[in-house]
């Protein structure tokens, strides 16, 4: 992208942004001009993304500048990325505590350090 302001006719500079957001299955990355000034969400608005994306609730997806969360409200500055966010399905924490407590019923993992099983320990027992 090219980071020279350019002046409209009616005397507003413009500047280069970016608009991502992500499925599974689909990935959207829209470049496009905005006036200098723009808020997150104006900028979400006149990427036109929205409408490529149904599933998108701003009430409910976070989203960020250059892997910052934002506030819809902040103002945007040439050449910003901006993301949206979908909702985690699950807390990773949780997920890891869950995968341990496997192993450990598993015998995948010592019961008292949560570590791999030492084997000249196991094979002591």
């Amino acid at each position: 992208m090219n980071s020279e302001f350019v002046e409209t006719s009616e005397g507003h500079l413009k500047i280069q942004l970016e608009v991502v957001y992500g499925t599974p299955k689909v990935q959207s990355l829209l470049s496009f001009e905005a006036e200098q000034g723009v808020t997150v969400q104006q900028a979400i608005d006149l990427s036109g993304i929205l409408d490529a994306f149904q599933d998108i609730d701003l009430t409910v997806n976070k989203v960020g500048v250059w892997n910052r969360t934002a506030k819809l409200t902040d103002e945007v500055q040439d050449l910003d990325r901006i993301e949206i966010y979908r909702p985690l399905l699950a807390d990773p924490k949780e997920v890891r505590k869950r995968r341990a407590e496997k192993a450990k019923q598993e015998g995948r993992a010592d019961k008292v350090t949560g570590g791999r099983v030492n084997p000249q320990r196991a094979n002591n027992e």
